[in-house]
């Protein structure tokens, strides 16, 4: 329920806001996303973060007073600013945990007293006030934690993280509160969730993140519902049917792929549920021999040496407590994905050098559209407005009237591996385009461009393997169609319930549904309609050509909750710039 009394909108800003549905960019935040945006009593939104400017670091927040559509900049000027924080819907009073260290630049007045760790602080006046009460809690290894969030059906506050140990082991853990915030008690949850071995197809090891960066949702019977981030290709899940004092788990979520990246939940006014995360699978990492570069621990698995799965982020909606979801669809596609500057954009001595869309807050707003803060560095970072019903849809088209701004099509180019490297970097490798627009190649007086996919030998990149990634509402019943034109080898049509890279060389192997579509199937230089038709039910796909059925097939473990990519692939195994043309994608 909300809180605070929003502003009323001009008739034109609410006429703007409620005409949108898709998901629109509308902001930049100063910050990387998970807990720093908040919302006052009068219903201002802020972002907190910090900038350089004038060559000097500056602690500023984005603020909005209609409800997201617009953001004005403010540099603080007042050291002891509290910063975001949550209102208490017992006292009336704003709460926060936040980190107090000799580093951070905030607050120094806190540092001053020699302290620091986790710590509550707690103001009658709200984020922007002076007067505060702070007390240290008692959990000095408690960290990436979220706001504290009330819950409905017990007076008691929950603020989840991680509890880490001195050989980078991180437990899932829970702070709770039964008295607005005064005293707090911690909840290791356990057993954890390890990945000390190799995971098909990696031929080395993934850095070892146990459970971290967890969220909580609570349902509509007062049971907690938490999903953490792992090394592993999914997510994994705890339940509390107490309030988060005593845990069951882990449970893995097979359908919500993800590798060491952040999940959020956010429980709407009306009970619906949305998830949202990178449901993305990652290349498969090298053999750490081949890669120099490496110090020891990220040849153990300690860090990170490249992350290929933080591009695209995704939302589901629920409307029975979890257990049934639909959409699956993407929320917002890096906007730097293709740069072949990607290592060193947008990085300065202050900011997170990922340029990944992972990590997000949400928040709802008061006609139901939704608003989140999404990514790191400020290359890729946005706040974006959408409408939770436009998950609900179940059909999407794609001409490529409007460019490849809703595909993925980028190549890695060889790049130093590792985790940081001086200025650039942080688990990064450079990119450039690979798939293309072209002209129609049977018309070439026309003015129609198609989309061309080939191989072109270049041997600056770990694959000039090109491919294309597309995104439809997940369907367990559904039919797609790829209008096809094949000048060379042809490419592999591979369905699946998560994306993969575009030149990943397992994703057919890996997914649902894979066949290889060339000239001896369907014929050469002459466009050719094909259709997909699956039903998880059955079990049954179908592909034809023209309306005549030319392969049958059976998925042996269809995904849960429908299928909802679509990625081609060349089938040349060497340079072939001749390729295949795609005229339109089409799923009902």
């Amino acid at each position: 329920m909300f809180q605070q009394s929003f502003p009323e909108l001009s008739a034109s800003d609410a006429f703007m806001h409620q005409a949108i549905w898709a998901p629109k960019p509308v902001g930049v935040q100063p910050w990387y996303a998970h807990r720093d945006g908040c919302v006052l009593r009068d219903g201002e939104i802020r972002h907190y973060g910090w900038e350089i400017i004038a060559d000097e670091p500056r602690r500023v927040y984005v603020s909005s007073r209609d409800w997201g559509l617009s953001w004005k900049k403010v540099v603080v000027f007042n050291d002891d600013e509290l910063g975001a924080m949550v209102q208490s819907p017992y006292s009336g009073d704003f709460l926060t945990i936040c980190n107090i260290t000799k580093q951070a630049l905030a607050l120094p007045s806190l540092h001053a007293a020699g302290k620091q760790g986790p710590a509550l602080i707690r103001s009658a006046q709200g984020p922007g006030g002076c007067e505060k009460s702070v007390e240290f809690l008692d959990f000095p290894d408690f960290r990436f934690f979220r706001q504290p969030q009330p819950l409905q059906h017990r007076q008691r506050w929950l603020c989840v993280g991680a509890t880490t140990g001195k050989d980078g082991a991180q437990w899932a853990t829970a702070l709770l509160s039964d008295d607005d915030g005064k005293t707090w008690r911690r909840r290791i949850i356990e057993p954890n969730v390890s990945c000390d071995k190799l995971i098909y197809p990696d031929r080395g090891l993934r850095w070892n993140n146990y459970c971290c960066e967890p969220t909580v949702v609570e349902l509509s019977d007062g049971a907690l519902l938490m999903a953490v981030r792992t090394s592993f290709n999914c997510h994994y899940l705890y339940r509390s049917s107490d309030g988060g004092d005593s845990w069951t788990g882990p449970e893995p979520m097979p359908h919500f792929h993800a590798t060491n990246t952040m999940p959020t939940f956010l429980r709407l006014h009306d009970g619906r549920i949305l998830f949202f995360w990178n449901n993305t699978q990652a290349l498969p990492k090298d053999d750490p021999d081949t890669m120099p570069e490496l110090n020891d621990g990220e040849r153990r698995g300690r860090w990170e040496t490249v992350f290929t799965n933080r591009d695209a982020i995704h939302a589901a909606i629920s409307d029975d407590d979890g257990k049934s979801w639909r959409g699956f669809r993407e929320l917002y596609l890096n906007s730097v994905r293709n740069q072949v500057d990607f290592r060193s954009l947008g990085n300065d001595a202050l900011h997170e050098h990922d340029k990944s869309v992972h990590q997000s807050q949400a928040l709802e707003l008061p006609n139901g559209k939704v608003l989140i803060a999404l990514g790191q560095n400020p290359a890729a970072r946005r706040l974006l407005l959408f409408d939770p019903g436009w998950l609900y849809e179940t059909e999407r088209r794609e001409d490529f009237r409007h460019g490849l701004g809703d595909l993925s099509t980028h190549l890695y180019v060889k790049s130093l591996t590792g985790n940081s490297r001086g200025w650039a970097g942080h688990c990064a490798w450079n990119r450039c385009p690979g798939a293309t627009l072209a002209r129609e190649p049977d018309n070439p007086t026309g003015i129609r461009e198609v989309l061309h996919i080939a191989r072109i030998h270049d041997e600056r990149l770990y694959s000039d393997r090109q491919g294309v990634v597309w995104n439809f509402p997940a369907a367990r019943q559904g039919q797609l169609s790829i209008e096809i034109y094949i000048a060379g080898a042809g490419c592999s049509v591979t369905l699946s319930d998560c994306w993969f890279n575009p030149c990943d060389p397992y994703a057919a192997e890996l997914s649902p549904f894979s066949c290889a579509v060339d000239a001896a199937l369907i014929g050469a230089k002459v466009w050719k309609t094909l259709q997909l038709s699956w039903d998880l039910d059955t079990r049954n796909v179908t592909l034809s050509c023209d309306d005549k059925i030319i392969l049958n097939a059976s998925i042996a473990k269809p995904p849960q909750f429908g299928l909802s990519y679509l990625h081609l692939q060349t089938l040349a195994t060497s340079h072939e710039p001749q390729g295949c043309f795609i005229k339109s994608l089409h799923k009902v």
